[in-house]
């Protein structure tokens, strides 16, 4: 997403950081950089470049339990800005929309596809009606400048309550519906990923309820490819009120609603959870997105995706019951989440806030593949009133620590000791932490000065400042990103349609530094040793989704690069699948006219449409009338079925058409023994202004053929149609 900036600019930049931060350095691990000022009831923050310069700026979100507030943008200095990289200033007044509101969460994606940073904010309706909300990177599509932000709320959630069982199935009653723009929740956290694997960011949205009731189920919204988002509720089910009562269909999940279900087979599931924060990922290992839905007061859940259970997007099952974590996801308290791989085995682990009650316990669990979670670790010294965890390998010793944010008592920093210590957490943080006591809601971290280290922005509640910290440790990330997971594609025929392939990538930091990653799929066939490129898409959690071409034919070889952003470079195995040769996947439609003499004219192919060839596909038109002339012609922009002139004939293909060289058809006059015939490749090479020329590989094409009928003057007939794709 990031724009490449040149080595000269950059190299200057960072050498202008090194020299910014070097007063800083001391004994600990961090220390506090200076940031803008900003109110002190910060909820979270998010890092991103939205400005495309190649630094990372951050959203603050404000308001929570207090009120309603406008959040905060700091720009970072470096590189457009021609400042030090890592410093910031406030561009709030000038990028962001004035908009107060009760913000408990700010999460960057690019959900118009348009290649910049579009924002989605988790509001809540404690003290005034309201919604999350979606705003607008004007930068990309929009032709504005990037790293201005409009607020379209109000037309980026598409048919909210509109409910008619068919083409929109909205669960949320026309009474919660805004005027302003989405809809009445009380939402902590929503989260972005590809749900129904199409290739673009769909939102998983929570909600806690009101007055933390859990009555109010986490909803799905899918994105239409431009960044309109739909509620997805194959149910059909429409709620009287914001309550999801027990009984009730369980909207986008196998079964019925039942609070704290333990049954996994799909005959309940649970959707009203006081969740305070939702983490997406493969728990799983089929490369479709699961999700874990934490829960304040209840037992947090686990909701796998069947995609690939049944082949097609269709719901999501309630697992919790088989999960493995029930006995140490106890009591209430238990604020937030992670996964993460703890023990670089290749999957999803999982690290609990507060998760041990009554003492407040943070704890580990290791995943075994299948997405079942078994007890490894109560976190060291972790028995205060925590709200937040992040991950992030501040030693750059390859594995993920942890910094927690505490809501009483000193934020901490937990070490994970590596392959010699078992993959076990300990509490670093007196040696590596300022003696700062704040009260902490959230987090981010990110490498804000570029110098090779991770950072960490740590937001406060209660009138507290906000606080970035400053990895002065000097230990550079040389953990290259790996892919060890590549979805093993089947045999194909060559098309137009792109192979579409998934791949798991793990690297030394969270998921929301993972997705800036330069994630490629690299093709080849044939044998061939030069190997092309396309970039691949983040779809959630270590999941990225990649297509290339399906046009080409023979033995295709595939791989994945995964390079971070400090260069390190990670390649998965190479696999590979025949594609059987372009035919260009011939098929007749539409029905022909007939004649005066009972004539039904028939348009037929042989060969190939190969692009690469300068004849050979040759279209006829048989049973036409004998002796009359006629002509074939053709579109490119797709068929229909229209009737046509006085006779019994159908226009079959769109208008504008190409018409081809007129002759006669032969044959006998009155009978039904006419043709007519063309070489369409020929056609191509002496007309090379034609329609569509020149055509590329993967085009669609649609044929017919007019021919004269009389006795009645200036009387004329269609065949039937037919369609075609070029190949290359």
């Amino acid at each position: 997403m990031a724009r490449r900036i040149p080595a000269s600019l950059r190299c200057a930049a960072l050498a202008s950081a090194a020299f910014a931060l070097a007063p800083f350095v001391s004994a600990q691990s961090f220390t506090q950089a200076t940031v803008p000022a900003s109110v002190g009831y910060t909820e979270n923050a998010d890092f991103a470049d939205i400005d495309g310069d190649g630094d990372r700026d951050a959203a603050l979100a404000h308001g929570g339990d207090q009120g309603n507030l406008r959040n905060s943008l700091w720009i970072n200095q470096g590189f457009l800005q021609s400042g030090t990289v890592g410093a910031f200033s406030d561009g709030t007044s000038t990028r962001f929309p004035a908009v107060l509101d009760q913000s408990r969460d700010f999460d960057w994606f690019d959900f118009d596809g348009d290649g910049d940073f579009d924002a989605l904010i988790c509001n809540t309706s404690s003290l005034s009606s309201q919604s999350n909300r979606l705003w607008v990177n004007m930068g990309g599509a929009q032709g504005g400048t990037a790293g201005f932000f409009q607020d379209q709320t109000s037309t980026r959630w598409t048919f909210l309550g509109v409910n008619n069982g068919t083409t929109h199935r909205s669960s949320l009653p026309p009474s919660l519906v805004l005027g302003s723009g989405g809809f009445v929740d009380w939402s902590c956290d929503a989260v972005a990923g590809d749900l129904d694997n199409d290739g673009d960011q769909d939102i998983y949205h929570s909600s806690y309820g009101g007055a933390f009731s859990g009555a109010t189920p986490s909803r799905l919204f899918l994105n239409d490819g431009s960044g309109l988002f739909e509620e997805y509720n194959p149910s059909g089910y429409q709620l009287s009120n914001h309550q999801l009562v027990n009984g009730a269909p369980a909207l986008w999940c196998q079964g019925v609603q039942q609070n704290d279900t333990l049954n996994a087979t799909g005959v309940q599931a649970d959707l009203t959870c006081t969740s305070l924060g939702v983490e997406l990922g493969d728990l799983d290992g089929d490369f479709d997105i699961d999700a874990f839905q934490g829960s304040r007061n209840t037992m947090p859940r686990t909701f796998r995706n069947r995609l690939s259970d049944t082949g097609s997007f269709t719901a999501f099952r309630d697992v919790t019951g088989t999960s493995g974590y029930l006995a140490y996801a106890n009591g209430s308290g238990k604020y937030e989440q992670e996964l993460g791989d703890l023990d670089n085995d290749n999957d999803l682990d999982l690290y609990g806030v507060n998760f041990q009650s009554p003492n407040f316990n943070d704890t580990t669990a290791l995943n075994n593949g299948l997405g079942v979670f078994s007890f490894l670790q109560t976190t060291p010294n972790s028995f205060v009133d925590d709200n937040d965890a992040d991950f992030f390998d501040y030693d750059c010793d390859g594995d993920l620590d942890v910094y927690v944010c505490a809501f009483s008592g000193q934020n901490q920093l937990q070490n994970n000791t590596g392959a010699s210590g078992g993959w076990l957490y300990t509490n670093v943080t007196a040696t590596h932490l300022p003696a700062v006591y704040d009260v902490s809601l959230g987090g981010d971290s990110c490498d804000t000065d570029l110098d090779g280290d991770f950072d960490f922005l740590a937001t406060n509640n209660s009138n507290y400042p906000n606080r970035l910290y400053v990895n002065t440790t000097q230990v550079p990330d040389t953990t290259a990103p790996r892919v060890p997971l590549l979805e093993q594609l089947p045999d194909r025929g060559a098309g137009p349609t792109a192979s579409i392939v998934r791949a798991h990538v793990y690297d030394n930091v969270s998921w929301d530094v993972l997705r800036y990653d330069d994630v490629r799929v690299e093709y080849s066939w044939n044998g061939g040793s030069s190997w092309h490129s396309e970039p691949m898409l983040y779809s959630g959690g270590q999941v990225f989704r990649g297509a290339f071409r399906g046009d080409i034919a023979g033995t295709i070889q595939y791989r994945v690069r995964a390079t971070d952003e400090h260069g390190n470079v990670g390649l998965s195995t190479t696999k590979s699948f025949v594609a059987s040769g372009c035919t260009g996947n011939v098929v007749t439609y539409c029905t022909a006219g007939t004649s005066t003499n009972g004539c039904n004219a028939s348009v037929s192919a042989s060969g190939t449409p190969s692009l690469s060839a300068p004849n050979g596909f040759v279209l006829t038109a048989t049973g036409v009338e004998g002796a009359k002339l006629g002509l074939i012609f053709y579109g490119t922009n797709g068929a229909h079925a229209v009737g046509w002139g006085a006779g019994s004939s159908f226009a079959c293909v769109k208008s504008p058409t190409q018409r081809t060289p007129a002759s006669s058809s032969g044959g006998t006059s009155g009978a039904c023994d006419g043709s007519l015939q063309l070489d369409w490749l020929a056609f191509l090479a002496s007309h090379p202004g034609a329609l569509g020329a020149p055509f590329a590989a993967g085009q669609q094409v649609n044929v017919q053929c007019w021919y004269r009928d009389p006795p009645a003057p200036k009387t004329t007939s269609l065949s039937n149609a037919l369609e075609f794709t070029t190949c290359p």
